[in-house]
C-alpha cells in the first residue's frame, strides 16, 4: 500500500469517525540520550557488522514504538536540537557550558536516528539558533491552543516541558523502563508539584538549573522558591512584596535581581519560532516496507519482530 494512499486513508478515518486528532510531539534529543546511556552503562556499544554504532537508535525505536502503542496518536512529529549554539548561549555564556561533549559513539547516531524516523513517515523538525524545546513549544501552541480541535501529547524526559501544559496540551514524562509514564495535565501538575505551568518558569528563575548551568538567585533553593511562589504567585508578585519578605531572602533577591530576570528568560520555552509544519503532512501512517528495509540495513532483526 503506497505511503500517500495510507495518509489519505488515515485522514478519511479521522474525518468519518469525528475523531479528535491526537498529535504526539516527540522530544527526539531526550529519547536518544536516554537510549544511549541506558544501553551503554556496561561499556558495551551495539554496532553493525560493518562497525556503525547503533545502540542509541535501537533504544530510541523501542521507546518511540512503546509510546505510539500507548498513546495511539493520529499525527506524529519529532523535534531535534541543531547544534549547541542558540540564542540562549548568546544571552549567557555559561548556558549548558558544564556539559561534556557527546560520546564519540553517539555522534554518528544523531543523523542516523533522523533517517529512521523518516522511514516511519515522521516529520523531523529543528531550527538553527533554537533548541528542540522551542520547536516543541511552538508546535504545541500551534496545534493545542485554546481554540484548537486537536489534543497534543509531548513525549519527553525533561521536566522543563511542564510549563507547556494547557487545556489541550499534556506532557508525558518518561520514567525508568518502558511503558512507565507520568502523564501531566494541569490537575496532576498541581497535585504533584503544587504549581501551575507558568510557575514552572518562575521557579527556575528563582532557583536556577544546575543541568542547564544558570544560577538563578544565589542562596535561594527549591524549598524557598516554592514557598515564595505559593505566597505571591509569581516573580512580579514577589518583587511587589519585597518589603515584607524576611531580610535574608530580600537581600538575596535584591543582590541578584538581574540574574533572576535572565534566568527566568533562559528557562522560558519559546512558542513563537518561525517554522513550517503542516499537520496534514504528519499523519501517522507508517509503511512497513520502508521500515523493514532500514532495519535490515541496521541489522535490527529483533525490532522487526517487535513492530510486526
Amino acid at each position: 500500500m503506497g505511503y500517500k494512499f495510507r495518509m489519505i486513508e488515515r485522514k478519511l478515518i479521522i474525518m468519518n469517525h469525528n475523531i479528535k486528532p491526537r498529535v504526539l510531539i516527540v522530544d527526539g534529543m531526550a529519547l536518544l540520550f536516554r537510549a544511549y546511556f541506558a544501553s551503554s552503562f556496561t561499556g558495551y556499544i551495539q554496532k553493525t557488522s560493518y562497525g556503525l554504532p547503533t545502540n542509541a537508535v535501537h533504544g530510541f525505536i523501542k521507546y518511540f514504538w512503546d509510546a505510539i502503542q500507548t498513546f495511539k496518536p493520529s499525527h506524529v512529529i519529532c523535534c531535534w536540537d541543531m547544534g549547541s549554539s542558540t540564542f540562549r548561549t548568546e544571552k549567557f555564556d555559561g548556558y549548558k557550558a558544564n556539559r561534556d561533549a557527546a560520546p564519540e559513539e553517539l555522534i554518528p547516531q544523531f543523523e542516523l536516528v533522523k533517517e529512521v524516523t523518516e522511514c516511519f513517515g515522521v516529520r523531523n523538525i529543528g531550527i538553527h539558533g533554537y533548541e528542540a524545546d522551542d520547536c516543541i513549544g511552538t508546535l504545541a501552541k500551534l496545534y493545542g491552543g485554546v481554540d484548537s480541535t486537536s489534543e497534543v501529547f509531548i513525549l519527553t524526559g525533561d521536566h522543563d516541558m511542564l510549563q507547556l501544559i494547557d487545556e489541550n496540551v499534556t506532557v508525558v514524562i518518561m520514567k525508568k523502563g518502558l511503558s512507565n509514564y507520568a502523564v501531566y495535565d494541569t490537575t496532576l501538575l498541581f497535585e504533584d508539584k503544587g504549581l501551575t505551568p507558568l510557575q514552572i518558569i518562575d521557579l527556575k528563575g528563582l532557583m536556577g538549573d544546575t543541568s542547564d548551568n544558570y544560577p538563578g538567585v544565589k542562596g535561594i533553593g527549591e524549598k524557598t522558591a516554592m514557598k515564595l511562589l505559593q505566597d505571591y504567585n509569581s516573580i512580579e508578585g514577589i518583587l511587589a512584596n519585597l518589603n515584607v519578605l524576611p531580610k535574608g531572602v530580600r537581600s538575596k533577591i535584591e543582590a541578584d535581581i538581574d540574574m533572576l530576570h535572565l534566568s527566568r528568560d533562559l528557562a522560558r520555552i519559546r512558542c513563537d519560532v518561525e517554522l513550517t509544519c503542516i499537520l496534514e503532512e504528519c499523519i501517522w501512517a507508517p509503511e512497513s516496507v520502508r521500515i523493514y528495509s532500514k532495519f535490515e540495513q541496521l541489522e535490527f532483526k529483533g525490532l522487526m519482530k517487535l513492530i510486526g
